[in-house]
């Protein structure tokens, strides 16, 4: 049970630093402006990684944990078991952020930017999973993301993509990220997307690594 526990926290602690930040910046008006909400998302993903990678290979994330069973480094059997402590991180964390700032409108949720079409957004979170998801399949070992390695080169990837793809897409990458905020709000318009993008991105990130490497990655 420990490595289901630390899904969950981790999760939680991921989703209320980041759409924390986000929350915080729309309530005081940008005090914490987008660079400050990229680098919180890409500091608590590396923080957690070096807290849980070694317990629960720190997934955090239900595209990851789908692509590296898909990749034959992780049970399917136990797929499920980490999405619903994944999920339930998320939802307790953005349950918490609505009590504490109530006035938020969005709580961290994510939509497209004003005019950028769904279709083009899904496809922008789609190459943003992919590149995540390289990343973590070759700074992993089998299904655990531990380590300097890992932590620096996932959250610093991380903080990237949501530095420069924030304002479009506000750089979801995760379907339990965009579920949490979506089950508070009720903003379930394009939800869609932000859950089927990432787990197509992250199993053609697999497929993909046996073009470029010898060994069983995928």
């Amino acid at each position: 049970m420990k490595k289901y526990y630390a899904e969950m926290i981790g999760t939680f602690a991921m989703v209320f630093c980041g759409c924390g930040a986000m929350t915080i910046n729309e309530i005081t008006n940008g005090s914490i402006s987008h660079a400050g909400v990229a680098i919180t998302w890409g500091l608590i993903v590396m923080a957690m990684i070096y807290a849980f990678g070694e317990i629960s290979g720190a997934h955090f994330n239900p595209a990851v944990s789908i692509a590296f069973a898909y990749a034959k480094k992780f049970s399917w059997q136990q797929v499920p078991k980490y999405l619903l402590s994944q999920a339930i991180g998320a939802i307790i964390a953005c349950l918490l952020l609505s009590f504490l700032f109530p006035e938020s409108q969005f709580l961290g949720e994510t939509t497209p930017a004003s005019g950028f079409p769904a279709y083009k957004a899904a496809i922008l979170e789609f190459l943003l999973t992919f590149f995540l998801m390289v990343v973590i399949i070759n700074v992993s070992t089998g299904s655990k993301e531990i380590g300097t390695m890992a932590a620096i080169a996932v959250g610093g990837v991380i903080l990237l993509e949501a530095m420069f793809a924030g304002p479009m897409t506000k750089a979801s990458m995760n379907p339990v990220r965009s579920i949490a905020p979506a089950l508070v709000t009720g903003n379930f318009q394009y939800l869609w997307l932000y859950i089927t993008a990432p787990i197509l991105g992250a199993l053609t990130a697999v497929s993909s690594c046996k073009l470029v490497k010898d060994d069983n990655c995928c």
